[in-house]
C-alpha cells in the first residue's frame, strides 16, 4: 500500500507542462543549437525546458551535447 500512495503522489506532483523523455529527446538537437545561438532556447521550448530540470538522464543528454559542441568549436578554430 505504501509504494501505492508513494506512486500516487508523484504522478500529482508531475509537471503538466513536461512533455516526458521521448519529445524532450526528440527535440534536444534544436535546444542546443539554440543555446549555441544564443537564442533563449527555455523560452522557445518550455515543455523541454521543464524536463531537462525534472529528469537527470535527459540532463545529462542535454549537457553531454553541449560540452560535445563546445569541444568541437574550439578543436575546429586551433590552427
Amino acid at each position: 500500500m505504501h509504494q501505492r500512495w508513494i506512486l500516487f503522489v508523484l504522478l500529482l506532483d508531475a509537471d503538466p507542462r513536461d512533455p516526458g523523455c521521448d519529445a524532450a529527446r526528440a527535440v534536444v538537437h534544436v535546444y542546443v543549437d539554440e543555446l549555441r545561438a544564443g537564442i533563449d532556447a527555455p523560452t522557445r521550448n518550455p515543455g523541454a525546458a521543464d524536463h531537462f530540470v525534472a529528469c537527470d538522464a535527459c540532463r545529462q543528454v542535454l549537457q553531454g551535447l553541449v560540452a560535445t559542441a563546445a569541444t568541437h568549436d574550439r578543436a575546429s578554430h586551433d590552427p
